[in-house]
C-alpha cells in the first residue's frame, strides 16, 4: 500500500541516522567530501514480543533501542569522519576494534549504562537534592516539591544545551539535527527529496527526541507527585527512617517511576504530533519545538544532502524487501 512510512532519526557526527519499520541507515560526509554509507535491518524487540509493541510498553522500548542504535551510528561516523592525515595505525587499529563501525553488545551495554549514570546524576538527583536542601517536603507537599524539582530539572537541561551549543563539533551536529528534520519534513509533506525542496522546510519537529525529554520533564511534575502516596501504601515502616534513609528510598522509587514516565511520555508525544492542526495539541508541543531552536540550526546544502542519502536508503530498503509502494512525491 502506498502510504507514508514512520521515519526519524538523529544527528551523529558530520553525518545523520535514519530509522524506518525495519531498517536504519547512517550517512556519513567523509575527509575526502565522498558519502559514506551503511544500511542495517533494525531487529526490534518488539517483533519476538508483540506485547511490547502496545502504548506504554513501546515507549520504554523505543528508548532503550534507539540508544542502542544511536551509540552504534555514533561509532560508525566518528570511524568515518576520522582525518585522513591522522596516523595511519591508529585508524586502522580503530577499524580493526569497531569493524563496520560495530560495537559489541557488551560495550554498547556499557556506554548506555554510563549514559543513563550521567543523565540520572545530572537531571534527576542533583535537581532532587537541589529541592530537598531548600526544605520542601516531598512526603506533605508533593505537588510543590515536583513543581520545584521540575524548574530545576528544565533549567538544568536548558543550560546544558546552551553550553554545549557552544562547542564547534556539536555546533555541526545541531546543524546535521536541522537537515535530519529537514529532510522528514520534506518526505511527510510529499514532497521530491531534493536539496531546494528540503531547504525550504522547517529545522523543527514535533516529534523529536528533544520534545521527547521536555514532555518527561514536565509530566514529571505530575508522575512523581505520587512516589509518597506509593511508598507509604507499600512500605509504611519508611516513616521510621531517618531522613536520609527516607529520601534514599523515595529517590530510588523515582527511577523506578522513570519507566512508565517514559511510556506515558512517548504516547503524548506520538498523539500531539500526529494531530498538530488541533489547537490543545500544537499548544502541547509548543515547549519542545522552543527547545528544539537551540538543537537545531540551519544546514548546508551539503548536510542536507547527506540527510536526504540516509532517508533514501531506509526507503528504498522498504520497497524492495517489505513491499512498500512509495507514495508520488511532488
Amino acid at each position: 500500500m502506498s502510504k507514508l512510512l514512520n521515519v526519524g532519526g538523529q544527528a551523529v557526527i558530520e553525518g545523520v541516522m535514519m530509522k524506518s519499520p525495519h531498517y536504519v541507515a547512517v550517512a556519513v560526509r567523509k575527509p575526502n567530501k565522498q558519502i559514506a554509507l551503511k544500511v542495517e535491518r533494525s531487529n526490534s524487540v518488539t517483533e519476538k514480543f508483540k506485547f511490547l509493541k502496545m502504548p506504554f510498553f513501546r515507549g520504554i522500548v523505543m528508548l532503550f533501542e534507539m540508544l542502542s542504535l544511536g551509540i552504534k551510528a555514533l561509532n560508525f561516523s566518528a570511524n568515518e569522519s576520522m582525518d585522513e592525515s591522522e596516523d595511519e595505525n591508529e585508524k586502522n587499529q580503530t577499524k580493526d576494534d569497531h569493524a563496520k563501525g560495530q560495537l559489541s553488545s557488551i560495550a554498547i551495554f556499557f556506554t548506555i549504562l554510563i549514559s543513563l549514570g550521567f543523565a540520572i546524576l545530572l537531571f534527576v538527583l542533583t535537581p532532587y537534592a537541589l529541592t530537598s536542601l531548600l526544605n520542601i517536603h516531598e512526603e506533605t507537599s508533593p505537588i510543590l516539591f515536583n513543581f520545584v524539582d521540575g524548574i530545576i530539572k528544565l533549567a538544568l537541561f536548558v543550560l546544558y544545551i546552551f553550553l554545549i551549543s557552544r562547542m564547534e563539533d556539536i555546533k555541526r551536529v545541531f546543524q546535521y539535527h536541522g537537515a535530519e528534520h529537514k529532510a522528514v519534513n520534506c518526505y511527510e509533506h510529499k514532497k521530491k527529496l531534493t536539496v531546494e525542496n528540503t531547504q525550504k522546510f522547517t529545522t523543527l519537529n514535533p516529534r523529536c527526541g528533544t520534545s521527547f525529554i521536555l514532555f518527561v520533564i514536565l509530566i514529571g511534575v505530575i508522575v512523581f507527585s505520587f512516589v509518597p502516596v506509593v511508598v507509604d501504601a507499600l512500605f509504611p515502616q519508611v516513616a521510621t527512617f531517618s531522613f536520609m534513609g527516607k529520601r534514599a528510598v523515595f529517590f530510588f522509587t523515582r527511577i523506578i517511576f522513570m519507566l512508565p514516565l517514559a511510556g506515558i511520555s512517548y504516547e503524548i508525544l506520538k498523539i500531539s504530533a500526529l494531530y498538530q492542526k488541533n489547537i490543545i495539541f500544537k499548544i502541547i508541543s509548543l515547549p519542545g519545538l522552543a527547545v528544539q531552536k537551540m538543537t537545531t540550526s540551519e544546514p548546508t546544502d551539503d548536510q542536507v544532502e547527506v540527510a536526504i542519502k540516509s532517508l533514501e536508503a531506509v526507503l528504498d530498503m522498504e520497497t524492495k524487501t517489505h513491499g512498500y509502494e512509495p507514495v508520488e512525491l511532488t
